[in-house]
C-alpha cells in the first residue's frame, strides 16, 4: 500500500474532523511553509525547537500580526497532534507578535444607512442583514433557505463562530426583499435541476444520512453564486454561495461614494448594531434577542 504524502494526510484528517475548506487550505499552506523553512525536512525529524524557530522567525523577521502567528501555531499543533499523532508539543519561549489594541470601527446610524444606500442588488441586501441582524459576513453568505423564518421574523445562524448555532432577528424592513430573493433562488434551483445539477454542499455527513437533501430547495443558499463550480471536497458540480469578497468590495466602494471617512468594513455593520440595538425579552421562559424596528430604516 502506497503511503500518502504528508499534505494529503493533512487533508484527510481535516475532512475527517469536519474542518472548513478554508481552514484546511490555510493549515496546508502553513505546514508547507514550515517544511520549506527547514530545508524540506520531514516534520517527524523536527522538534519543538524547530517549531519555536519558525514562529519566532514569523514575528521577528516577517513582522506578521499576532493573529497570523497564532494561525501558524494552530496549524503546526494540528499537524503534530492530529496528523502525526506525536503528542502535545512543549512549546515555550516563542517570541510572540505584538497584539494590536485597535478599537473596532463603528458607524453611526446615518453613516450606515448612507453606505447601504450606495449599494445595489444582493450586496446591498447582505449589508442590510449585517447591520439589521448582526450577522458576520460568512454567516450571511452561508444562509440557507431553511434558516429563514418569516413568520417569527427570525434567522437561524448555523455553525457560527466557535461552531455555535444561534437565533437572531429578521428586520421587518428586509422581509419583502428577502421574500423576492427566495423566489429568485427557486427559479435558479429549478433551472439547475433541469440541467441535471441542483445539488448543494451539505455540512458534515448529512449528505450520506439524507440522500436527497442536497437537491432539496430548503438546503439551497439564499445568496447563490452566479455560476456553477466544482466542490473541492466532493468533486461534484454544483452552485456554491456568493463570494464574500464581492460584498467586501461593494462596501469599500460604497464607503468612498458615500463620503464616509472611516476605514470601515463589512464587520463594522455588526459592531454598529450590537452596542445599542439588541434588547432581551423573556418568552415562554427563554431569553431571546429581538429587533427594535425603530432603529434601522434602510433607504
Amino acid at each position: 500500500m502506497i503511503k500518502k504524502k504528508l499534505l494529503d494526510q493533512v487533508t484527510d484528517v481535516a475532512r475527517f474532523r469536519h474542518l472548513s475548506i478554508r481552514t484546511e487550505q490555510t493549515y496546508r499552506n502553513w505546514i508547507k511553509r514550515f517544511i520549506l523553512f527547514h530545508g524540506k525536512r520531514h516534520p517527524r525529524e523536527l522538534d519543538a525547537d524547530a517549531v519555536r524557530a519558525f514562529l519566532t522567525h514569523l514575528a521577528v523577521n516577517e513582522h506578521v500580526a499576532a493573529s497570523t502567528q497564532n494561525q501558524a501555531f494552530n496549524a503546526l499543533l494540528f499537524l503534530y497532534r492530529q496528523v502525526l499523532q506525536m503528542g502535545s508539543l512543549n512549546i515555550e519561549g516563542v517570541e510572540r507578535a505584538r497584539q494590536s489594541r485597535k478599537l473596532p470601527v463603528v458607524f453611526t446610524k446615518p453613516e450606515a444607512n448612507a453606505v447601504i444606500a450606495q449599494m445595489k442588488g444582493e450586496p446591498q441586501l447582505i449589508a442590510g442583514l449585517l447591520y439589521g441582524s448582526g450577522l458576520r459576513i460568512m454567516e450571511a453568505v452561508r444562509l440557507r433557505i431553511k434558516d429563514i423564518d418569516f413568520a417569527r421574523e427570525e434567522l437561524r445562524v448555523r455553525d457560527g463562530k466557535g461552531e455555535q448555532d444561534r437565533v437572531t432577528m429578521l428586520p421587518r424592513t428586509l422581509k419583502e426583499r428577502l421574500t423576492l430573493q427566495v423566489g429568485a433562488v427557486r427559479k435558479i434551483h429549478d433551472y439547475d435541476l433541469q440541467r441535471g445539477y441542483g445539488a448543494v454542499h451539505l455540512p458534515y455527513a448529512l449528505e450520506r444520512k439524507y440522500k436527497n437533501a442536497a437537491t432539496n430547495f430548503v438546503w439551497q443558499y439564499v445568496f447563490p453564486a452566479a455560476k456553477l463550480s466544482i466542490d473541492p471536497k466532493s468533486g461534484k458540480m454544483g452552485r456554491h454561495h456568493v463570494a464574500e469578497q464581492n460584498v467586501q468590495r461593494a462596501v469599500k466602494e460604497a464607503l468612498r461614494t458615500a463620503g464616509v471617512k472611516k476605514n470601515g468594513s463589512c464587520h463594522s455593520f455588526r459592531h454598529s448594531l450590537l452596542p445599542t440595538c439588541w434588547k432581551m425579552v423573556m418568552i415562554s421562559g427563554q431569553s431571546r434577542n429581538y429587533w427594535d424596528t425603530k432603529i434601522f430604516e434602510p433607504q
